[in-house]
């Protein structure tokens, strides 16, 4: 008896092991669209935009699979708490990883639209300075995970403010150049929503952090964390663009 429950141990480390190892192939996957959607904003290399598209597919197909195996894994190993604290936030995770990969596929379908346009000065370098920032988050996350570090996760998760911040400035700058010049009002559009799509990558790399705290501690992060996105709250700034 005492083999046969080592081999099934065996065999769920082995389990857990390989949807882990998924989930860190995942993150790597949209880690890189992160890159290539601001890059291509930047550049305006359509090509890339599109690769960055139809890479989302394969970002979703993992999404699918991580479930399809984590369900699998709950059902025939019946894993104790720990254990099944590490399957749900394999889950979780993917989700929000999911979502991120989303919305850099959005940001990419935009280049292609202002690609043809009259470039806003410094805008798309800015987009990809605060792209960049998520980015950094997400690998950090993602180390953090690996490592069970609930200290990296919480610096993950303050660093969400100063991303916040980028987007306010942001805003305000786009709303100036479209009352200056009434032509800029649709690239500026364009660019407010990725300037958007980006702030909301943070917050899903800050759910990813928050479940790195709750994998490494078992318990959910205390308070609610405060967003410094002003937008929503002032009315001179929350007009429909």
């Amino acid at each position: 008896m005492s083999d046969l429950k080592h081999h099934i141990a065996t065999a769920f480390d082995r389990d857990l092991e390989g949807i882990q190892a998924q989930i860190l192939k995942m993150g790597g996957l949209v880690e890189a669209a992160i890159h290539d959607a601001a890059k291509s904003l930047e550049t305006r290399d359509e090509e890339l935009a599109e690769q960055v598209r139809k890479g989302d597919l394969a970002i979703d197909a993992m999404e699918e699979s991580l479930n399809e195996e984590a369900a699998r894994v709950i059902a025939l190993r019946q894993p104790a708490a720990s254990d099944l604290r590490v399957v749900l936030s394999v889950m979780r995770m993917s989700a929000n990883l999911e979502r991120i990969g989303d919305l850099s596929k959005n940001m990419a379908k935009r280049t292609t639209v202002l690609a043809q346009m009259t470039q806003i000065n410094g805008s798309t370098t800015a987009l990809r300075r605060m792209a960049r920032d998520v980015e950094m988050m997400l690998k950090d996350a993602l180390d953090a995970y690996i490592k069970r570090d609930e200290a990296l996760a919480r610096d993950v998760i303050e660093r969400d403010a100063d991303v916040d911040q980028m987007y306010n400035t942001l805003f305000r700058e786009f709303l100036t150049f479209m009352l200056e010049d009434p032509r800029n009002i649709t690239s500026c559009m364009h660019l407010h929503f990725i300037a958007k799509n980006i702030e909301r990558m943070g917050d899903h790399v800050t759910a990813i952090a928050e479940q790195v705290i709750f994998l490494a501690t078992g318990e959910k992060p205390e308070g609610v964390r405060v967003k410094e996105d002003r937008t929503s709250s002032d009315p001179a700034l929350s007009a429909d663009l």
